[in-house]
């Protein structure tokens, strides 16, 4: 049997490797991030039904797609009503490391180049496909399997904030520091992709054409201590940076704490130096990272690569 996201989340609490991993003991006893306020995962709100493709809105995905026709999502034992346990969800057995990832990243003439081939380069992945002696198997048999990708992505790296935000693609909204793809909180279905499809102890997993991907906050990338504003964790499609939880306090980022892309702007390190600056935050709460974009985002091809937009006339600074 798998191990379950609990029992993950207190293992990787143990050895320090991440202060918000999936998983662990509830608020009440030993939170994401201790002394942090951070959410208790074993009543998280579900997210299911909050999308809109009308614009954007504090707590929902602002979706590019109107309307979903995925195939209607399993009956899990961690969903209860309208909100789910993070610490009983099952976990896709295996660690399958992978020796050939790459990911490298170059400013360059107000460019950030990113390139790699998508796989993790700081951890393993569960087996994929599930296999059907895994616990998983009998909710969520992922038949796909993860392979390298061709990313060769050009975002700004001087992202220029519209005044309007822009809707998010199902699929990836992002890239984080170690190469693999995030993409926004829903599943094929338009449901909440977290809390219905089952992820690896590292909370990833491949779609069909084999891209291994997040849909949330990552178990398996540190975003620094308690107490003071976590580090960067990755960088949305445009270009604006993706932080862990905490906010400048320390304090753990609710829904409420941000706007309606899941970011705010204030003083924070980027590219060397302190200035203000729009950011989003990754969190344990739905919609977890990118539910719009405050920029112009890059458009990717079908091999996943994209090129950096021109900034459109309605931008404005920061």
């Amino acid at each position: 049997m798998g191990i379950t996201a609990g029992s993950l989340g207190l293992a990787l609490l143990a050895f320090g490797t991440g202060p918000t991993p999936l998983g662990g003991a509830s608020s009440a006893a030993t939170p994401a991030v201790a002394g942090t306020g951070g959410p208790d995962l074993t009543a998280l709100p579900l997210g299911d039904g909050k999308v809109t493709s009308s614009g954007p809105r504090r707590g929902y995905v602002y979706s590019c797609q109107e309307s979903f026709g995925g195939p209607a999502a399993a009956e899990v034992p961690w969903i209860r009503n309208s909100s789910y346990d993070l610490t009983a969800k099952y976990t896709v057995d295996g660690a399958v490391n992978w020796p050939g990832a790459r990911f490298n990243k170059k400013l360059a003439r107000k460019l950030l180049k990113l390139s790699g081939n998508g796989l993790p380069t700081n951890h393993p992945t569960g087996a994929f496909p599930v296999a059907a002696s895994d616990d998983a198997y009998a909710v969520d048999a992922n038949p796909n399997s993860i392979s390298a990708q061709s990313v060769a992505l050009k975002l700004s790296g001087r992202p220029r904030r519209l005044k309007r935000a822009q809707c998010t693609p199902t699929g990836q909204v992002g890239i984080m520091r170690n190469g693999v793809a995030i993409f926004n909180a829903l599943d094929a279905g338009g449901k909440d992709a977290v809390a219905h499809e089952v992820q690896d102890s590292c909370s990833g997993h491949p779609q069909q054409s084999g891209v291994y991907h997040y849909h949330g906050l990552p178990a398996c990338i540190g975003s620094g201590g308690a107490g003071k504003h976590s580090k960067r964790i990755g960088w949305a499609l445009d270009g604006y940076p993706i932080h862990g939880p905490l906010g400048s306090e320390g304090e753990y980022m609710r829904t409420s704490d941000l706007d309606a892309c899941h970011g705010h702007a204030h003083k924070i390190r980027y590219q060397g130096r302190v200035r203000k600056l729009f950011h989003y935050h990754a969190t344990e709460i739905y919609p977890y990272v990118i539910s719009c974009f405050r920029a112009e985002p890059v458009t990717l091809d079908s091999s996943g690569r994209g090129a950096q937009q021109p900034p459109p006339a309605r931008a404005l600074p920061g």
